[in-house]
Parts: C-alpha cells; sequence; structure tokens
C-alpha cells in the first residue's frame, strides 16, 4: 500500500511539473481595442483568456503604442503582443530585437484613409505641397505614401506633419493641416462631422495588423502560445455566430454610435491564418520602411519572422 501511495504522489507530482512547464505563473497579453479589434473587446467581455489559462495570473495592458509593445515583448514584460502592426514588428526585428509573428490578427485596406475637407483637393495629386498629418512609420504613413507613388509623387511632395489620430482629426478640423490620416472612430468620427475621405488603403495596403511573441516564450511556453491562438480563435468562431452580441460589445467599448460599428463592422478581415498575401505584404512594408529611411536595417528573409 505504502509503494501505491508513493507511486501515486510521485505521478502527482510529475504531472505538476509538466503543466508547470506548459504555462508561466503570470502571463501578460496586450489589449488594443481600436481601430476596431473586435475579437480582442469580445474576448474581454466574455473573458475567454481567463477561462482559457486556468491558474494563470493574467494581466491585460493597454499598450497601443507599436514601439511600446516590441519594448516590452523584449524585456519580457509581455509574453504576447495580441495586436502589433506589421511596422513596428518589421522595424524592431530589423533592430535585433527578438519578434516572431504567430499569426495575423487583421487585414483592413477600408478602415485606413487619407481625410479632407478642402473641397479643392478632388484627388491624391492635389495633396502636392499641402500639410498632410499623421503618425509616422505607421501602415497609415505607409497609405501615404503608395497613393503618392501611384500618382507619380513621393512623400517629399507633401508637407508630411508628424500627428497621433486624434490630433491629426482634430489640426483638420481646425485647418491647421489640409488632410489628415485616420483609421477606426478617428476616421468615422471625422467623416461624420462633415469631412469626405480622398483615399482609403484598397489596392495599395492591405493594413496587416499581426499577433506576436518572441523566440524565447515560443521555446519555453510553446503550449502558452497555441493556446492564446486557440482562445483568439474562439472569439472569431463567436462573433461569427453572434453579430448582433458582438456589435453591441464593441459599441459598448468604444463609445462610438452603433450606426458607427455598422458600417465599419464589415471593413475587417480577422482570419488569423497566415496567408502567402500576407508574407508578400510584409516584404512590400520593410521595402517602404527603407525607402522611406524608416528603416536601417534590411531584414534579408521576413519569411523567418513567421512561426
Amino acid at each position: 500500500m505504502k509503494r501505491m501511495i508513493m507511486a501515486f504522489l510521485a505521478t502527482l507530482a510529475f504531472a505538476a511539473a509538466a503543466g508547470a512547464a506548459d504555462y508561466p505563473a503570470k502571463l501578460a497579453v496586450t489589449y488594443v481595442k481600436a481601430p476596431l479589434n473586435v475579437p480582442s473587446i469580445v474576448a474581454k467581455y466574455n473573458k475567454t483568456f481567463e477561462a482559457a489559462y486556468p491558474g494563470v495570473a493574467l494581466t491585460f495592458p493597454e499598450l497601443t503604442e507599436g514601439p511600446k509593445q516590441t519594448a516590452a515583448l523584449a524585456a519580457g514584460e509581455i509574453g504576447i503582443a495580441s495586436c502589433l502592426g506589421s511596422t513596428s514588428a518589421l522595424l524592431a526585428a530589423s533592430e535585433g530585437l527578438d519578434i516572431r509573428i504567430v499569426g495575423v490578427y487583421s487585414r483592413a485596406p477600408k478602415a485606413f484613409m487619407i481625410v479632407v475637407k478642402d473641397p479643392a483637393i478632388k484627388s491624391v495629386r492635389d495633396l502636392k505641397g499641402k500639410k498632410v498629418a499623421g503618425p509616422k512609420g505607421t501602415i497609415l504613413h505607409q497609405l501615404l505614401a503608395a497613393a503618392l507613388e501611384k500618382d507619380g509623387m513621393s512623400v517629399k511632395d507633401v508637407q508630411f506633419v508628424q500627428m497621433d489620430l486624434p490630433s491629426g482629426a482634430n489640426a483638420l478640423s481646425n485647418g491647421s493641416v489640409d488632410a489628415a490620416l485616420l483609421a477606426g472612430p478617428a476616421a468615422y468620427n471625422t467623416l461624420a462631422s462633415g469631412a469626405r475621405m480622398l483615399r482609403n488603403g484598397e489596392g495599395l495596403v492591405d493594413a496587416t495588423i499581426v499577433i506576436a511573441t518572441t523566440e524565447k516564450f515560443m521555446k519555453q511556453y510553446p503550449k502558452a502560445v497555441e493556446t492564446f491562438m486557440a482562445a483568439h480563435k474562439k472569439s472569431i468562431e463567436w462573433m461569427k455566430k453572434n453579430p448582433q452580441a458582438a456589435k453591441e460589445m464593441t459599441q459598448k467599448e468604444t463609445g462610438l454610435p452603433m450606426a458607427g460599428v455598422e458600417a465599419m463592422y464589415p471593413w475587417y478581415d480577422f482570419d488569423p491564418r497566415i496567408r502567402k498575401a500576407d508574407i508578400e505584404e510584409l516584404v512590400r512594408t520593410q521595402q517602404f520602411m527603407l525607402d522611406n529611411g524608416l528603416q536601417r536595417k534590411k531584414i534579408d528573409d521576413v519569411r523567418k519572422l513567421v512561426k
């Protein structure tokens, strides 16, 4: 009997040790609700990740800026960046930071746009010499560069003014800039106040947002990464089955009118699978960064960032 008890206790100890190796005691996963990150909002309201990680002390820091997310990943302060701009991921990796892309969060070319108020600005070509506000080194900046290039120009042909989205929207409203690069709720609210879209990302950029971690975290806790992706997919499936409830959660979380949520909801492709087209977009994004002096070192093979 004593041997049986000892064997049973040893089995329990082994199982506990194995379980401990699967997950860290504490795990920080970023929470970013803008521009319209419905899966993250659904996961928050349904407590999807809490259910997926029993016994793990979860936190959800609201790190919305890409450089802060990649720095936190490199420092081990967060385990998973649930919603990271591809420009930020590439820049960090090019500087030697440990970044691995494990999924795509969203593609939303319609959600990223160049917005104007002046009726005299009828085409992208009319932006020549004008002041354009937007966040430097982002998908929106890439959209501007691609739109100008299509009309035979470059970012050097406009007066680019570094501003975050709220500041850019305000600057457009008060007339201190001629155009603003906007996305999500900031774009919707500005359009609702009388501005108009000059160009969105369709045919220019895929506006790819990625899910990222580090090679170190993946090797140490592969099951934790698998669990995250499974829980994330669960939120996406729940959205498909409960679209109205998902929209109501999004309206409550973002403060947008339901009409805004209804208008923007179809703009987003949340399929987390990494497609060949996504990798091709990463290659194009890196070239944009290099061409505009935003990235010093070229990543020889972008595919190596994808796991």
